[in-house]
């Protein structure tokens, strides 16, 4: 498999970056920080209006540009690289996934237009994504159509978009999907202030919330769907910390090129070069695993690609932690100052090492499914 990119993934990256490096900078991130919705709202308007970046792995037939999976990435690795602030990675990655491929054709036809030109933002509201475990919301029918009950914890810009995708469990006993406005009387939504602030997270309550039947979007059991939602939203969320660790990297080589002690600058040191080269191995490492399992995840059933995915998460989320904390050591005593870089992105690693996984469990995971196969192998011969 040839991980070389093709032109016209060249340009994305170098448009991305183009774009984010003069719009997402340390400035405009942090502002972005201190805002009530923590989001930076111009910075949104030119990626998903005027740029069409949410339009990049939607299908054509559907307004989007039709793209694949490594394409995708490309561009979440550079939303990681700049801390973007924006609803992207729940509307274009969550949301978009989770119409394609738990929905109804009907909803898809209807939503996916909307995300695809950037008059809709949206998220996934489900267990399976959070932090621990909780239950399941409960949907039931009433006399004027639905009535959702029930709590999610930790949804990703549950406070900021415009559409809630509410995975939930119906009276019938099988998982279902619901369209749900955030504005609907009933449904309370909690903000958390969490350590990374970048990156903002809310508790959903759902108190006796009325809705119309047309609210249920996908009618079957859409569990299997979910899963491979979860899946690629590992891939991407693994390429997001790819990002994270290369931006570690490039700030810690410009720092050490200026720093200077004993009349020399300290990137002149064995032991600063050795660290330095450590953190350019695992970031390579780790860009090779996020670009094979993106060119793969099409081609694979659900149970390869939940393991995959995993993996990749897994090593992605090392690496943004060990280059986060390099860098802040590299930096030395400014690294975890406010008024320096290091620590937003360390913010960023140690949060991403929980969500959509923990990499113990992830790891856990893994290693069961592994010795799972080897023992059919085993029984098999």
């Amino acid at each position: 498999m040839g991980f070389a990119l093709n032109a016209d993934q060249k340009m994305t990256v170098e448009t991305a970056r183009a774009v984010l490096g003069e719009h997402s900078s340390s400035a405009r991130v942090r502002q972005a920080m201190d805002s009530q919705r923590g989001i930076d709202q111009d910075l949104w308007g030119l990626v998903a209006r005027e740029l069409g970046w949410c339009s990049l792995s939607i299908p054509e037939a559907l307004g989007g540009v039709g793209l694949g999976d490594l394409d995708l990435a490309l561009l979440v690795e550079q939303m990681g690289y700049h801390l973007a602030c924006v609803p992207f990675f729940s509307t274009s990655v969550l949301a978009a996934r989770t119409l394609e491929l738990a929905a109804d054709s009907a909803a898809g036809e209807h939503y996916l237009p909307m995300l695809a030109v950037g008059e809709l933002s949206a998220t996934l509201a489900w267990t399976g994504l959070g932090i621990g475990t909780q239950a399941e919301p409960v949907v039931r029918s009433s006399a004027s159509g639905l009535e959702l009950h029930g709590s999610l914890s930790y949804v990703l810009d549950a406070q900021t978009t415009d559409l809630l995708l509410v995975a939930a469990r119906h009276e019938q006993g099988h998982q279902c999907l619901l369209a749900v406005s955030p504005q609907t009387a009933g449904v309370h939504i909690e903000p958390l202030r969490t350590l990374d602030q970048t990156r903002r997270f809310a508790n959903l309550d759902f108190d006796q919330v009325s809705l119309p039947t047309e609210a249920l979007i996908g009618e079957v059991d859409v569990s299997a769907a979910l899963e491979k939602v979860r899946a690629m939203a590992q891939i991407m969320f693994a390429a997001e910390l790819l990002g994270v660790a290369q931006r570690c990297l490039d700030l810690t080589v410009a720092y050490t090129a200026e720093r200077v002690q004993f009349g020399r600058t300290i990137a002149s040191f064995q032991a600063i070069k050795h660290r330095c080269a450590e953190m350019m191995v695992r970031v390579e490492a780790t860009r090779s695993m996020v670009h094979g399992a993106s060119l793969m995840a099409a081609s694979l059933d659900n149970t390869q690609l939940a393991m995959e995915a995993a993996a990749t998460k897994a090593l992605a989320a090392e690496t943004a932690f060990y280059c986060a904390q390099e860098a802040i050591q590299l930096h030395g005593g400014v690294g975890f100052t406010w008024e320096y870089d290091p620590h937003l992105y360390f913010k960023r690693a140690q949060a991403g090492s929980s969500w959509l996984g923990a990499t113990h469990s992830l790891l856990a995971d893994v290693a069961a499914a592994l010795l799972d196969g080897h023992e059919e192998l085993q029984h098999a011969s």
